[in-house]
């Protein structure tokens, strides 16, 4: 398929140019787009140029594919479709519809003219994976909109309305229809006044006016310091536009190509473009039939109003579809009832929905007792309490009254699914909806794909989750499921580390540094320790715990489950969520290290930080090799999206990707070495191993 069509309207050649879905600016498109620009340049009967996207859209942007690869910089690169349009004497107008992001918008600012649609929209998010604009977009978007602007635009990374630009040198005119008419005829007047000895307009000929421009960048810096620490890209932005703004352009675009080589060789960038891929390949879902068709999902019901069920009602009353709530209590209905209100009370309070759209939702929630209400509905979503036995009830009486073809979900974080299907005389249209709390605020959905779960119910879980905005993840069965059954293994570590002689509280402050939102005992107090206790007891009588988490058992058993009682591994204060050190966990602590004859050691930050994140890894392992995960960017997402592992660090199997998994096993050699140290959970997984010893990674293969 060709990727550009050229035809003319009178004396001015029309470019047209698609590479679906977006008109990335890879290589492909680069040479033929060379090729026309060239040819409407030497034809004697071409006054001007029109560069129109022809699929709704102008472009956005470089092709993040050839991100580190040859083909970034085969030529023609985009800096020479770029430099050729600042050396073209005849005016080029970019006509902008749809969106121009990064790259786009780059080489729409090298046009001599832009015309744009009144909707189109505007952006140069670089900043979103780590890197500036590095086809001159920090030179010539400040000498367009002036530095104040260009540095909202570039730090914001957002895609804005052209409105915004309207009466700015960004944009000669921006219509309602007619974008290509508008265009051609900008064109003609500007050829018109090229033959009458006027220059044609250039961004680089511009001159940047900011009369407090150090100022300016450095109240920019400050604030990027404080919100983007651990990330380069924004200060180097800043760096590269007062650069060019102080000296020549010329110079500004040197210095933006060597910061743009400095973040792309970094490994925030590297993590981040990592990210980006990781969410998209999470929804291709593999062992699906090709063809598969969602089942249509017009009504849900949850079952559960506590405050599991009611953040996944509003998940679904959000996206507009009708939700009914079931309880076997009016009391406990009425309190899930308000707490949906409330929660959307909140939002109009901070500006973020209007009293109309609350009742409009509220009006599709339909509270109920009773059972044979949820006989119509497409999907049902139990969220009562974590115990089989409960699970049975619930499963059997939906069996009873559920329509043919409902979809039956279970939000379970550690049980079988497979065996909860067994409940059922339907097992094939049995799935796990794992929802993490805040239901209506995270972003992770961990779906379950049981051994008898019909292909249409996982591609109709997956196609909800686009619908309510949820990042998902498919797992396989197994207990825990990706997310829990690794992070079984980090706090199974943490608990180590405070054996051996590590506080609490220098545990969480390491790892809080390493960058986690929280550390595993301020998590563990946030979620609620009663949580875990329940697993464990539950484990234990399985057999799946080799020992007793003594100290944390201990907590539990006074009463100390977190900040809900005021008390867990840390004491808290009415109305105060800051986390105090508590001398009745210290005097746990060290009545279980006398018990086990226990000598405190000094542990360093280093030691700590490594052991709780190759706990995750090296479990992580394990559920690759078992297929309980599709590939290794899902586990990362787990992560990212639903434990708080640093963003700027990519995922616990990047990071572990970017030490090389040859050091990590060397490191888990070390510590499986430690005097008392369980040699058997320092061993590497066989996957681990082997990519250790293929110079492998989880990410790139090679074993």
């Amino acid at each position: 398929m060709a990727m550009v069509d050229q035809s003319s309207r009178g004396r001015i050649s029309v470019i047209a140019f698609q590479a679906p879905p977006v008109n990335s600016l890879g290589y492909a498109l680069r040479v033929e787009m060379l090729a026309a620009l060239q040819r409407a340049a030497a034809d004697p009967d071409v006054e001007g140029i029109v560069l129109v996207g022809s699929n709704g859209t102008f472009s956005a942007g470089a092709d993040i594919r050839e991100f580190g690869t040859p083909e970034m910089i085969r030529g023609p690169s985009l800096w020479t479709l770029n430099s050729l349009l600042d050396d073209l004497h005849k005016p080029v107008v970019a006509a902008i519809e749809g969106m121009a992001l990064g790259g786009g918008l780059e080489l729409a600012m090298s046009c001599h003219h832009r015309v744009a649609l009144a909707t189109a929209r505007i952006g140069l998010p670089e900043v979103k994976l780590g890197l500036l604009p590095g086809a001159g977009g920090t030179q010539r978007l400040p000498r367009l909109i002036g530095v104040e602007g260009a540095l909202n635009v570039m730090l914001s990374g957002e895609p804005l309305p052209v409105a915004l630009f309207a009466k700015s040198p960004l944009f000669d005119k921006v219509v309602e229809t007619d974008l290509v008419d508008a265009a051609v005829a900008v064109a003609e007047a500007s050829a018109a006044a090229l033959r009458g000895g006027k220059p044609l307009p250039r961004a680089r000929d511009r001159k940047v006016k900011e009369p407090d421009l150090q100022a300016l960048c450095q109240f920019a810096r400050n604030t990027a310091k404080t919100a983007f620490k651990e990330y380069p890209a924004p200060l180097s932005i800043i760096d590269a536009v007062e650069y060019g703004a102080t000296r020549s352009i010329d110079a500004g675009f040197a210095e933006e190509g060597r910061l743009f080589k400095q973040l792309m060789d970094g490994p925030v960038s590297a993590s981040l473009r990592h990210v980006f891929f990781a969410e998209r390949a999470a929804g291709r879902v593999t062992g699906l039939p090709e063809g598969v068709k969602p089942r249509s999902v017009a009504s849900v019901a949850v079952i559960g109003a506590g405050t599991m069920g009611t953040g996944i009602a509003i998940n679904f009353l959000n996206a507009g579809i009708a939700v009914r709530l079931l309880e076997v209590g009016q009391d406990a209905l009425d309190k899930g009832v308000a707490r949906v209100r409330q929660t959307y009370e909140g939002q109009v309070k901070k500006g973020k929905l209007d009293a109309a759209k609350l009742e409009a939702r509220m009006a599709l929630l339909k509270p109920t007792l009773t059972y044979a209400d949820l006989g119509d509905v497409d999907l049902v979503i139990e969220a009562v309490f974590e115990d089989m036995g409960v699970k049975e009830k619930v499963f059997r009486q939906l069996d009873a009254v559920a329509k043919p073809g409902a979809i039956l979900a279970t939000n379970t974080s550690t049980l079988d699914v497979d065996q909860i299907a067994g409940f059922t005389s339907r097992p094939s249209d049995v799935i796990g909806l794992h929802f993490f709390s805040p239901a209506n605020v995270m972003k992770l959905l961990e779906v379950v794909r049981g051994a008898k779960t019909a292909p249409d119910v996982l591609a109709t879980a997956m196609a909800l989750a686009k619908k309510i905005r949820k990042s998902a993840v498919v797992s396989g069965v197994c207990d825990g499921f990706i997310g829990n059954r690794m992070i079984n293994q980090y706090s199974a570590q943490a608990m180590q580390l405070v054996n051996e002689g590590a506080s609490v509280e220098k545990i969480d402050a390491a790892i809080e540094k390493f960058g986690f939102a929280m550390g595993p005992f301020r998590m563990g107090d946030l979620a609620g320790n009663d949580i875990g206790f329940h697993i464990r007891k539950r484990q234990y009588a399985e057999g799946k715990l080799k020992s007793k988490a003594v100290v944390a058992d201990r907590i539990c058993e006074l009463g100390r489950f977190g900040q809900k009682t005021g008390a867990g591994w840390y004491d808290y204060k009415p109305g105060d969520r800051t986390a105090y050190p508590s001398p009745v966990v210290a005097a746990a602590i060290e009545e279980a290290r006398a018990a086990s004859g226990v000598t405190p050691r000094r542990i360093s930050d280093a030691e700590i930080v490594d052991r709780l994140v190759y706990a995750l890894v090296n479990e992580g392992a394990r559920i690759l090799d078992e297929k309980i995960a599709q590939r290794a960017s899902d586990i990362d997402l787990v992560y990212l999206t639903g434990y708080g592992f640093p963003v700027w660090r990519g995922g616990p199997m990047q990071y572990a990707d970017s030490q090389t998994l040859y050091e990590v096993a060397r490191r888990m050699e070390g510590f499986a070495a430690l005097p008392g140290a369980d040699t058997e959970f320092w061993t590497p997984a066989p996957l681990l191993a082997r990519l250790a010893a293929a110079s492998g990674s989880f990410n790139g293969g090679g074993a």
